[in-house]
Parts: C-alpha cells; sequence; structure tokens
C-alpha cells in the first residue's frame, strides 16, 4: 500500500480513499463542487451538512453522487420519531450511503432513523445505508455516562455506525466493537484546532479504531489544499501498515 506523499501524488488507492470524508462546510454548490471534484483522487466520501444542504437541499447530495462519490448526510436529525422516518425516507431514496441521527433523544427515535434510511433505499432500488448514531459531538467536553448510554442506544436501535470523538474510540470498541465509527474533529500535526476540544490526528484516529475520518478545514483551508490531501493520505496509509 502507498505510504509517502510521492507515490500518492496522483490520488489514493479506493481503500484509503474510502476512509476519507471531505466536508464540504460550504454554503454555495458550485463551490462545493469545485472543491469535491480537486480533491476527489483522494477523498471517496462528501460530507453534505446542515449550511450546504440548507443552501442547496437536495441537489447537493444528488450532484455529489452523480460526481461518483459516496455522500455522508451529516444532517444530525433529531424530532419526533414519525418526523425522522419520514426525512430518513427521503434521505434513503436520495441515495446517501450515510445518514447521523441523534442519539440524545432515545431508542425510538434513533430507531425511526434506521427504519426509514432502509425503507426509503430499498424503495429506489438502493443498497442499504448506514445510519450513524451522534454520541457526544467533538466540539463538547466529554462524558462518559453520556457516551455509554447512547453508545447502547445505537447496539438497542440497530444502528450501523456511529459518530464519535477519537479519544472515545476505546470506550466505544469495548461496548461496540462491529460498528462503523466515523470521526470528525481530524487535525494533523501543526493544524489548528478551530472550534474541535477533542481534535486528534489521522495517525491516532486510525490506530484508536476508527473507520472513516472526516476532514474539513484541515484540507479546504489550507494554503495548499492538494498537498494537504496527499499528506494526509499518506499518513493514514502508513498508520494501516
Amino acid at each position: 500500500m502507498p505510504a509517502n506523499n510521492l507515490e500518492l501524488r496522483d490520488g489514493a488507492p479506493d481503500e484509503i480513499r474510502s476512509r476519507l470524508a471531505l466536508a464540504l462546510d460550504v454554503d454555495d454548490i458550485v463551490t462545493a463542487r469545485r472543491l469535491a471534484h480537486v480533491l476527489k483522487p483522494w477523498f471517496g466520501v462528501a460530507k453534505v451538512g446542515l449550511e450546504l444542504f440548507s443552501a442547496a437541499g437536495p441537489e447537493a447530495i444528488e450532484a455529489m453522487i452523480g460526481d461518483d462519490f459516496s455522500v455522508f448526510a451529516d444532517l444530525k436529525l433529531l424530532d419526533i420519531p414519525t418526523t425522522v422516518n419520514k426525512a430518513a425516507r427521503v434521505m434513503g431514496s436520495l441515495g446517501v450511503s450515510y445518514l447521523t441521527v441523534h442519539t440524545r433523544a432515545g431508542v425510538e427515535h434513533l430507531r425511526a432513523g434506521v427504519e426509514g434510511v432502509a425503507e426509503g433505499a430499498a424503495a429506489a432500488g438502493l443498497p442499504a445505508p448506514t445510519c450513524l448514531g451522534i454520541t457526544v459531538l467533538t466540539s463538547e467536553q466529554a462524558d462518559l455516562t453520556a457516551l455509554q448510554q447512547r453508545v447502547g442506544f445505537v447496539l438497542d436501535a440497530g444502528c450501523g455506525g456511529l459518530v464519535c470523538s477519537a479519544s472515545d474510540l476505546a470506550t466505544v470498541r469495548a461496548l461496540a466493537p462491529d460498528v462503523v465509527t466515523v470521526v470528525p474533529g481530524i487535525r494533523p500535526a501543526g493544524v489548528g484546532v478551530d472550534d474541535q476540544a477533542r481534535p486528534a490526528t489521522p495517525t491516532s484516529a486510525i490506530q484508536s479504531g476508527a473507520d472513516v475520518l472526516v476532514i474539513g478545514r484541515a484540507v479546504t483551508h489550507a494554503e495548499d489544499p492538494i498537498a494537504a490531501a496527499i499528506s494526509i493520505a499518506a499518513e493514514v496509509a502508513a498508520a494501516l501498515n
């Protein structure tokens, strides 16, 4: 597996790209697509969050799928179960690969998201997406009791994965060894932490058991985004060896 910057200058293999989610935290679909196009050789997943979805709606998801990305719809659904189920059905029908639902409201709320996104995908003849339970945000201080309870909700609701900070991975892996773990707040050494209370380097996150790393400003706000992407991909490749 390539493990240095020179070998990755033209792009990363799929086993690396599938582990890297590009956070398109912008309010314009044209800007998002330009960023995604430039960084696609190193990122296989495009994260569409509230900012971009508010600006462009389903078009943002459709555009990223059309550009051959797996889409991580990071909408953090939190409402009554019926509403969550209906919204999740829409996301599933659009072809998202991942959808986030908050765990804080409990199992019934979370299960509504799990069932809704699966039903939407099935109705459209698409593969089943992975519903991700949001545990404790990386911008929040660690709360072990809340984390343990919310991981329990993820398991009881039948979620295929969850979102947690790298510092929570040891606890998560002990409680739920088989779920997909998505980790935001990734910052390579020497990069500012911005609003993340519990950031981690790509190496530490992968070595702690992260499956997918969410990378945003460390690349999109870098002086040379391509060089930053190559460096992160090389770091992930080395950590996996």
